[in-house]
């Protein structure tokens, strides 16, 4: 939809959503694909999450919130495992998962109707309306993905700094 098209806020607001989390995932996809499974998993210190970390977590937190809190599909998160977790998946699989999670969530975000937008849900324990859900997850994203960025500029920064000396 373009912005000449007469739009509801509503609609706007979903695209927005929409569209925000793609482009953030394609930033992660780019960092996921620059890192060795090895740099994917490490961690400067044990109280940090390694960029796999975050990829589980925003996987689950997607899924938790949007399928499963506003689309009501099970909620089989296990939130403390995505930070437990000193190994897991390859770049490959965690960028596959993470890919297949933000899409069903765009859909279902495209989808969201007044009542569902308007509605309480109780997601995570928390009661909050769909409105809320969306913009959570969408702020939340973005958080982890800036996060995902820098640690990979240090990752990579430190394999320049090994080579140069």
């Amino acid at each position: 939809m373009s912005l000449e098209e007469s739009a509801s806020v509503q609609s706007l607001f979903l695209e927005c959503s929409a569209a925000t989390l793609l482009e953030h995932l394609a930033r992660i996809e780019t960092c996921l694909g620059k890192l060795t499974d090895d740099q994917i998993w490490a961690r400067g210190h044990e109280n940090e999450n390694a960029v796999g970390n975050l990829a589980l977590h925003l996987t689950g937190n997607v899924r938790q919130w949007i399928l499963s809190g506003l689309g009501g599909a099970p909620d089989t998160r296990h939130r403390d495992a995505e930070f437990a977790a000193r190994e897991g998946p390859a770049a490959a699989e965690l960028a596959g998962n993470l890919r297949a999670t933000v899409e069903s969530a765009v859909e279902a975000i495209r989808h969201l109707n007044t009542e569902q937008l308007t509605r309480v849900h109780e997601i995570q324990k928390y009661k909050v309306s769909g409105v809320y859900a969306v913009l959570h997850v969408v702020e939340h994203f973005a958080q982890h993905t800036a996060q995902i960025i820098f640690g990979t500029k240090m990752l990579m920064a430190a394999i320049w700094a090994s080579i140069a000396t």
